[in-house]
């Protein structure tokens, strides 16, 4: 039987091919259109308390760990997640003493370098409402125990890079306010490491004390008398009322007796200086 032949009509061809075309191009269209739209915004991370965050860098889950990039002590910078929140920490396991540390400073006898000294140091800005030391918590790390500390958001510089690019201060006023307390707090706590790479600003020009795991010193006498010249009044006013029953209620666990009279006698140190200046030396904070 022979084959039989269908006609198709031309026009019908032509119809086709327009309509294949047709949703070719309409396809396309739309591809290229939600090309085009904005990438959806991660959700802000909430305000947390300081409560919260202390729990939190208890708790959140380690999802990576790299080299923080700064220092001599093995610092890891921390990418922590609860499922909600993720934020990043510094995490510090140094515990180190030295019968005679020496260094370009000179020689340091019964040297400390440790992780316990950052949450004593955040303990104890808490207790005098200083409010300038980002939450640190004690937890284990790999086995061991160290200091896991909030990593300061939206850092704009630290004070050695501010220096070197002499980038002026938006309000001298309040970057005085801040220096004052922070030479009070490295009096206070005989911190001999204050370098200027531990001083953090942030976009709105707070600065951020960190890295106290060379304080605690055993000398009873403040070691630069003449920076302490102005204080804040309610800071004062708790550094007053500060006693050993407080600090060990405080910070037993990461501060020896040996340190904590110390401080004590260095803090009656401190008191008497701000009251020989007299009541020009107190200052109140501004209201938020």
């Amino acid at each position: 039987m022979a084959a039989r032949s269908f006609a198709v009509p031309l026009r019908f061809v032509v119809a086709c091919v327009a309509l294949l075309g047709l949703f070719a191009s309409a396809e396309f269209s739309t591809v290229r259109v939600a090309a085009r739209q904005p990438a959806v915004a991660a959700p802000a991370t909430p305000a947390l308390t300081l409560e919260e965050k202390e729990a939190f860098l208890k708790k959140a889950k380690i999802v990576r760990t790299r080299g923080a990039g700064k220092g001599v002590t093995g610092t890891l910078r921390a990418t922590l997640s609860d499922g909600t929140v993720t934020h990043d920490a510094s995490i510090q396991t140094v515990d180190e003493y030295i019968r005679e540390f020496r260094s370009n400073r000179g020689t340091e006898l019964n040297f400390r370098d440790s992780w316990r000294y950052n949450v004593a140091a955040y303990r104890i800005d808490r207790v005098l409402q200083i409010n300038m030391t980002p939450p640190s918590v004690e937890r284990n790390y790999n086995g061991k125990a160290g200091a896991f500390t909030w990593w300061v958001d939206d850092v704009l510089m630290d004070e050695a890079a501010r220096l070197k690019e002499k980038t002026p201060t938006p309000d001298v006023d309040a970057w005085n306010r801040q220096m004052w307390q922070v030479r009070l707090f490295d009096q206070l706590i005989a911190n001999v490491d204050r370098n200027l790479g531990n001083l953090l600003i942030d976009k709105a020009w707070t600065v951020w004390m960190i890295d106290h795991s060379r304080a605690f010193r055993l000398n009873d006498k403040v070691k630069a008398p003449g920076n302490l010249t102005k204080c804040e009044r309610v800071v004062f006013e708790r550094l007053k009322a500060l006693d050993l029953p407080t600090l060990k209620a405080t910070v037993e666990d990461y501060l020896t007796g040996s340190e904590m009279r110390a401080m004590l006698q260095r803090r009656d140190e401190i008191v008497a200086l701000i009251e020989k200046a007299g009541p020009a030396a107190l200052y109140d904070r501004p209201a938020p």
